[in-house]
């Protein structure tokens, strides 16, 4: 097992011989994940065993991370762990990625060798929510403010309701 990540390496290579990698590297080496970010410091952690399931190259891992991200309803970080376990199948086109089982994602090949860097802020980019937001309320309103948005909450769930229409009917007995 090697203890340090390659930037690039060949995955039907590394399939074939059965390796495994494990290691870390800092958040902020991920450019495209650090526009993202409030605080791009940290480390990510990965984990992969390449392995071929019958004549398919697999990739399988485990990425994780703390990421400092800005709430969207207070404006404040909120920090957002990820874990992710990812399976991909190697393949070389649409048609061997249609036969690929239903527990793999595919991983199209256009040249002999990948950047893993950009294999794990790929899968990093998959795992962060479009809204990032805290567990809890984070917002504090004044008492005015939170009746009106119960208010609001309140109608939006009834005229998403089909039955609406008859739940007035039997009211005014029409």
């Amino acid at each position: 097992m090697l203890d340090q990540l390659p930037i690039l390496i060949n995955p039907a290579s590394f399939c074939e011989r059965g390796k495994e990698l494990e290691g870390t590297f800092k958040i902020s080496e991920l450019t495209r994940l650090s526009d993202s970010l409030l605080d791009s410091s940290g480390l990510v952690e990965a984990k992969f065993s390449f392995y071929k399931e019958g004549r398919v190259p697999t990739i399988q891992g485990e990425i994780k991370a703390n990421l400092v991200l800005e709430c969207q309803s207070c404006l404040d970080k909120v920090i957002y762990p990820i874990d992710r376990k990812i399976k991909l199948g190697v393949v070389l086109n649409m048609e061997q990625a249609d036969r690929l089982a239903s527990d793999c994602e595919p991983l199209l090949l256009s040249d002999e060798k990948i950047s893993l860097v950009a294999l794990i802020e790929d899968e990093l980019l998959l795992a962060v929510p479009d809204f990032p937001r805290h567990q809890y309320d984070c917002v504090e309103l004044d008492d005015g403010e939170t009746i009106a948005i119960e208010n609001a909450q309140n109608e939006q769930v009834n005229s998403n309701n089909p039955f609406s229409v008859l739940a007035k009917l039997k009211n005014t007995g029409d």
